[in-house]
């Protein structure tokens, strides 16, 4: 039987988990609710953001979140492009298939371009503070998970915000809700959509940043993550944000609680079970629908 203690511990990981799962499904999320994409790339760029985060304290010995200052507005900038110069130009009656073929092949773009400039070494940043921890009611708390945490709690607010109480938000729920109802009141859904497929890659500028404190990475690691972050989405409700983070705050507890008897290997089969669930049971998503609505 496992100890009070352990489980308390499995817990507080969980949560600081899944905060991160959250930030790096947004941006899957935003992409397929603005113009149904499968985006297979996103965790492809996810990798590129920690090997740039890597690559400038290295060189620099920069904290890697002040990378953040360049990426983020670099990625949104591909975003827009991205989605004005590939994906606008997709038939619609085939564009989410066709949109998962074209993002492979740019996610295996990525994958090489890695390969090739940093070999396919494994790589992890060394900060000073990478194995602090602090003692929270009995748990061991890593300082990088903690400060991950707060990194997506802080993007994730402020995704929250600019959805919810600004005139680009209101355009781009109304976007995701009813293109057609949108552009009737005037809504430059094209337009809109580019600054949306923008602020997604920006989300994968932040999390991969997040992801590079406490990960070891290599250029195939994006296959890892793309499994869970589709399965977050799937379970959330596609289009849903406040659907996916739910999702993966829920889903990140439970592989951090199963890692205690299963191992980590085993434990992320919490995922693809959660998704064949969700698939079998309500295809639109447990967290999707009205929620999906009000955000």
């Amino acid at each position: 039987m496992d100890s009070p203690s352990l489980v308390f511990q499995s817990l507080i990981h969980g949560v600081l988990l899944g905060g991160l799962y959250a930030l790096l499904a947004a941006g899957l999320t935003l992409y397929f609710g603005i113009m149904r994409v499968v985006m297979i790339a996103h965790s492809a760029f996810l990798i590129l953001a920690a090997y740039l985060a890597w690559y400038v304290h290295r060189e620099t010995g920069l904290d890697p979140m002040l990378t953040m200052i360049g990426t983020v507005p670099l990625f949104f900038l591909i975003g827009v492009g991205m989605q004005r110069g590939l994906l606008s130009r997709l038939r619609p009656a085939t564009l989410t298939m066709m949109s998962v073929l074209l993002t492979f092949s740019i996610a295996m773009i990525i994958e090489g371009l890695l390969s090739y400039v940093w070999s396919g070494s494994q790589r992890r940043i060394g900060l000073g503070y990478g194995t602090s921890s602090f003692e929270l009611w009995g748990a061991r708390v890593a300082v990088v998970k903690l400060i991950a945490f707060g990194l997506a709690a802080v993007s994730l607010l402020a995704l929250y915000l600019l959805l919810k109480h600004s005139r680009f938000g209101q355009a781009l729920r109304a976007t995701i809700q009813h293109k057609e109802a949108a552009q009737l009141i005037g809504v430059d859904t094209d337009r809109i959509a580019g600054y949306g497929f923008g602020l997604g890659l920006a989300s994968a500028a932040v999390g991969g940043t997040a992801l590079s404190l406490d990960a070891t990475i290599y250029p195939s690691l994006h296959w890892h993550w793309i499994g869970p972050l589709m399965a977050i989405i799937v379970v959330g409700g596609l289009g849903s944000v406040p659907g996916a983070a739910i999702a993966a705050m829920v889903l990140g507890v439970m592989e951090s609680v199963l890692q205690i008897d299963m191992g980590t290997t085993w434990a992320q089969t919490v995922f693809y079970l959660a998704l064949f669930a969700t698939l079998a049971v309500r295809p639109q998503g447990f967290f999707g629908g009205r929620l999906a609505q009000r955000f």
